[in-house]
């Protein structure tokens, strides 16, 4: 059984510029219900012969949530989360792809790509309530 002292700090030797989780859940990526496919297999092919996840973490994912504009993918960073949706075509995941790989070449985190500019969305409740 693993037990820490309650005054050590939690840490990971695993440290990434940020996470890209792409859904797959009860709608996303569903071509049966007339949703638009995910690569998903290649997406994953692609960050395993690239080594992407030591930049970039992938995370094929479940529902996550705002079903009403599947395909979703958060783009999560120490500066938020992002949302997409609607990504209907392979230049989509292409454009993420290729962002990915820019991190990874520049060891930093590069500008979102414009082409995907339109499918951003705000996934949360924008004020608090009391």
């Amino acid at each position: 059984m693993l037990s820490m002292r309650s005054d050590q700090e939690v840490k990971t030797k695993r440290r990434v510029l940020g996470q890209l989780v792409v859904c797959k859940g009860c709608c996303c990526g569903r071509d049966d219900k007339g949703r638009p496919a995910v690569p998903e297999e290649r997406i994953k092919a692609i960050w395993k012969a690239e080594k992407l996840n030591r930049t970039i973490q992938l995370t094929i994912s479940g529902c996550l949530g705002p079903c009403d504009v599947a395909n979703v993918v958060q783009i999560i960073t120490p500066h938020g989360t992002e949302w997409l949706g609607q990504l209907a075509e392979e230049a989509h995941y292409d454009a993420l792809i290729e962002w990915a790989r820019a991190c990874h070449t520049a060891k930093t985190l590069m500008p979102r790509p414009e082409a995907l500019a339109q499918f951003h969305f705000t996934g949360y409740i924008q004020e608090c309530i009391r």
